[in-house]
């Protein structure tokens, strides 16, 4: 196990959204969450991406707290886990300046400034950048303004910042809605690419086909609460639970 929320309820405004909650991911594992928007799923994203400690239960890092970690202990462990976002959040600037800024953030201060005066790392990043390029299909648009990308790109430039970073555990909230099939296609790629890497990949989809095609093991999040985890096969094809079953063939309304 690489990161696991263990029995973690969460909620804002004083109205819970999670409910004893639990998952884990290990190394080299794609592991999906479905459910219907409004259940959860990116919430629990967030816990476990460190934003903000649960309000019950715990976030665990190879078996520790992280919350009860210390200060820098904790930044470590939030510099291998990235998070790539449902909307893509890029700059005004060429895609690979873009796909850089995530090295630079989450390089420690020491090596930062090694780099600028040395500018060794440079090189070594400009390689980085190009491998994370090359996974998404890429190549070739470095020069380009991000912005002027389509939102298929976009969300392929967002996908490489995150590679860039070397995570260990990867969180994608919907990677790949509203997109076209071939863009679809090549963030589904590379997943499975992060995933025979040792990424640990967790990924927050509707889409209970792209879960079929891409998953190790399926948690399926209802109202707040993991109701059944299991193999895909499982899961979407002899589902333990009636209330998966149920959701599976379309019967329960949200």
């Amino acid at each position: 196990m690489t990161l696991a929320a263990a029995n973690v309820s969460h909620g804002f405004d004083g109205e819970r959204v999670l409910f004893d909650v639990s998952l884990s991911v290990d190394p080299g594992e794609v592991v999906t969450v479905v459910g219907p928007s409004g259940t959860g799923k990116t919430t629990l994203l967030r816990l476990l991406a460190l934003f903000r400690s649960p309000e019950s239960g715990t976030v665990r890092w190879r078996d520790e707290n992280v919350w009860e970690l210390p200060d820098d202990d904790r930044l470590a462990v939030r510099r291998r886990v990235s998070m790539v976002f449902q909307e893509p959040s890029l700059f005004n600037a060429p895609v690979e300046r873009n796909v850089t800024y995530g090295l630079r953030v989450r390089r420690p201060w020491p090596q930062r400034l090694r780099a600028a005066m040395a500018r060794l790392v440079g090189r070594r990043d400009a390689a980085t950048v190009t491998e994370a390029l090359e996974t998404v299909d890429l190549v070739g648009k470095g020069d380009q303004n991000a912005l002027s990308l389509s939102g298929g790109e976009a969300q392929r430039v967002a996908f490489a910042r995150a590679l860039a970073t070397d995570p260990a555990v990867l969180l994608l909230d919907e990677p790949s809605s509203n997109l076209d099939p071939r863009n679809t296609a090549l963030i589904e790629d590379a997943i499975a690419d992060a995933g025979a890497q040792g990424v640990g990949v967790v990924v927050a989809t509707h889409d209970m086909h792209q879960a079929e095609r891409i998953s190790d093991r399926v948690a399926v999040l209802l109202d707040g609460t993991v109701i059944e985890t299991g193999p895909p096969e499982q899961v979407f094809e002899a589902p333990e639970d009636d209330r998966t079953r149920k959701f599976v063939a379309g019967e329960l309304m949200y």
